[in-house]
């Protein structure tokens, strides 16, 4: 299997492979957008900063306390989460009832404040995090080389993804979030601690950006930009799945990481712009999103 299409396998499967790569952080960061906007009706664009403090916070576990990848993968969540809830509850729980617009403005400021903190403190350059031992080395598929780290990526981001819907669609917990968002005042009255639930909510959310920013530590140089350079392709996903849409941020990120990745081995002049113009057609002919409710 020498070509395909006319494009040489190694070449055209390597894309794929990094198209799902793409998509797998596509889908970890609208997956926790979608979770804060669908239940806090929040548009937080402090996420790819939080992307970003998760792979920071990687790096100075295994930097400064010799914390390595596996625990930093639980660590850093809950560090980063931490700092998310006590954003929420210091500001953007004052932001609840005013339009969208106000949330958004906030969390911008927010996102430029905590990049220029880390921009000062580290620098712009970029910081090496190595591949943990258990997953360095490749796989021979025949046709091509999988690095074993980014194959472990895209499982581990299929598995986060999956349990995050079955949380809030299949559980009692995830029923009275929904319900929350609808008629906060009824559930309360039902013994439930609605603000607690909100923050609760907040911080998972962002904890689900600092899963991503540890996986993508080994991967790309962890660096005050890394956020900023994916958050508005992520907006992008989130708006062509529906703005709220769990399952559409899942598979929309996934779909579109390969559509780029394609693009880049087809049409490598469009690679930057295609999902872009993939939203502005969706947006024409269905406003709401494929996944959205009108």
């Amino acid at each position: 299997m020498d070509d395909l299409f006319g494009i040489p396998a190694p070449l055209l499967f390597g894309q794929l492979l990094l198209g799902l790569i793409n998509g797998a952080f596509y889908a970890m960061l609208s997956l926790g957008l979608a979770v804060i906007f669908g239940l806090l009706n929040i548009v937080n664009m402090a996420h790819g900063a939080q992307f970003m403090m998760g792979a920071f916070a990687a790096w100075m576990l295994l930097n400064w306390l010799g914390i390595g990848y596996w625990a930093a993968l639980l660590l850093a969540p809950i560090i980063v989460g931490i700092t998310g809830i006590i954003l929420e509850k210091a500001f953007i729980s004052r932001l609840y009832k005013l339009d969208h617009l106000y949330g958004l403005l906030l969390t911008f400021g927010l996102a430029l404040i905590i990049e220029g903190v880390f921009r000062n403190e580290f620098g712009s350059s970029g910081l090496p995090y190595r591949i943990p031992a258990e997953l360095s080395g490749a796989w021979d598929l025949g046709f091509m080389f999988m690095p074993v780290y980014r194959g472990w990526v895209v499982i581990a981001a299929l598995i986060l993804c999956l349990a995050t819907w079955l949380i809030i669609e299949k559980t009692r917990l995830g029923a009275y979030l929904r319900a929350a968002t609808e008629n906060a005042a009824l559930v309360q009255a039902f013994g439930v601690n609605v603000p607690r639930m909100v923050t609760l909510t907040y911080g998972f959310g962002v904890a689900l950006a600092a899963v991503g920013g540890v996986l993508a530590a080994p991967i790309y140089s962890v660096n005050p930009q890394m956020g900023s350079n994916l958050i508005i392709v992520v907006f992008a996903v989130v708006v062509i799945g529906g703005m709220g849409s769990i399952l559409g941020s899942i598979l929309t990120g996934f779909a579109l990481g390969i559509v780029e990745g394609l693009t880049k081995v087809f049409w490598p002049e469009a690679s930057a712009t295609v999902i872009f113009v993939i939203m502005a057609i969706v947006l024409l002919a269905r406003p709401a999103g494929l996944f959205g409710r009108a």
